[in-house]
């Protein structure tokens, strides 16, 4: 969100509000005023929410006084700016609060797992094979998933029973926790082949992160060795058991690794020496530098790779980032592989064909080129401010990436 807040007319101001904390350096650093709120949740229910979201638990971490009392708090935020509009990043309580406020809602979204993509995707290749049988039970499969996600009332209660208590249309299905009034898609062209988008979906393209700061004299160093550098970059999704597995397998490379990964580590964890754990890295400044990449498959982390021209081994953790890898596998840019198996010696496989093969350079190299040609951030911005009235306004959006369920945006307007 910090991308479209920096695409925003200089007219407007942009305010950011959240829960957590563990990205709100980059907000300041970037120049933004922020405003923690609360209840926020304890790590522990955090890990217990991304487990829900990863479909690995079944107890959903809404609680009904959680969401009645972050509703409440954002419909207080909203009256106060004087809100005239709401851009949020996958905060579902805003999907209440703002509606119950009668203010428009923005919602820049990945085109995977959206309604109008599983309502019209074919096969969703949860059934592994291309026979006749893997594909006739993988189309059943994905059948019985498009049920669940779109029509069965799977919705956490405590969701729709806040928005009844609000006066919302209640949250019934999966797939309308996931949908504003104005979803922005952010995915190139190419993502959409074989899709309808529905009215209230205008796609914008790409948008991802542009952390500030230099490049690291270590990463300048490790690019100038001889030995091929690997970023390693897991987002935060990923588990400490699956950080640990992969800087193993990708210790026993000749290849040197840049590993962002020391919020999965804990104290007395060992890594290969070839595996450089780092702090947060400006890793849209590494093409060039980055022979290839290993990666969790969440958008920001794909579209910066494929914006670089790194090629990348893709494990996707949860159904969308297991289509973000495959969409680029069908590039050439990547070759999907499943997390399951990263102990296994398919997986150095794998990394070895990203290095050695040519072909899939050649295939980063023509995405970047297209990458260069799309601004999701800015036609994000213009679609947002073009059904704003003529005001000078203040904007609040949320203050965490994708994978973090409790981040939130209001757009607030004088």
């Amino acid at each position: 969100m910090i991308e479209v807040a920096r695409a925003l007319d200089p007219a407007h101001r942009a305010v950011f509000m959240g829960y957590e904390d563990d990205f709100v350096h980059l907000i300041r650093e970037a120049g933004f005023e922020y405003h923690p709120c609360s209840p926020s949740w304890s790590a522990q229910e955090r890990q217990r929410a991304i487990d829900f979201d990863q479909g690995k638990a079944i107890r959903s971490p809404f609680t009904r006084e959680l969401v009645a009392a972050r509703v409440a708090v954002e419909r207080r935020m909203i009256r106060q700016h004087r809100a005239a509009a709401v851009v949020i990043g996958s905060n579902v309580t805003s999907m209440i609060s703002a509606r119950a406020e009668g203010v428009p809602l923005y919602y820049p979204v990945p085109f995977a797992l959206t309604g109008p993509q599983v309502r019209q995707v074919r096969r969703f290749r949860f059934v592994a094979g291309e026979g006749m049988i893997a594909g006739a039970a993988d189309r059943i499969a994905t059948a019985a998933f498009r049920w669940v996600y779109t029509r069965a009332p799977l919705a956490p209660r405590a969701l729709s029973a806040v928005a009844h208590a609000n006066g919302v249309v209640p949250l019934r299905t999966v797939a309308s926790l996931l949908e504003a009034d104005v979803n922005l898609v952010t995915v190139m062209p190419w993502e959409l082949d074989d899709f309808a988008l529905p009215e209230n979906y205008q796609r914008v393209g790409p948008i991802f992160a542009h952390l500030g700061g230099e490049v690291p004299a270590l990463v300048r160093a490790l690019a100038a060795a001889p030995a091929p550098l690997i970023y390693l970059g897991l987002g935060s999704s990923a588990r400490r058991e699956l950080a640990l597995a992969a800087a193993t397998q990708l210790g026993a490379l000749p290849i040197n690794v840049l590993a962002p990964i020391g919020h999965y580590l804990e104290p007395g964890d060992v890594v290969p020496p070839n595996i450089h754990v780092t702090d947060l890295l400006p890793a849209h400044l590494l093409g060039g530098l980055v022979d290839a990449a290993v990666l969790h498959g969440g958008q920001g982390t794909v579209q910066t790779a494929c914006a670089t021209g790194i090629p990348f081994v893709g494990m996707g953790l949860q159904p969308e980032q297991t289509w973000n890898v495959r969409v680029c596998q069908r590039q050439g840019n990547a070759i999907a592989f499943s997390p399951k198996h990263v102990s296994k010696p398919a997986f150095l496989t794998a990394v070895r064909r990203i290095l050695d093969d040519p072909a899939y350079r050649d295939a980063a190299t023509r995405v970047r080129d297209q990458y260069e040609r799309e601004d999701g951030a800015a036609a994000a911005a213009r679609i947002i401010e073009a059904a704003l009235p003529g005001r000078t306004c203040q904007r609040v959006y949320p203050d965490t990436p994708l994978t973090t369920p409790n981040s939130r945006l209001l757009d607030d307007c004088r």
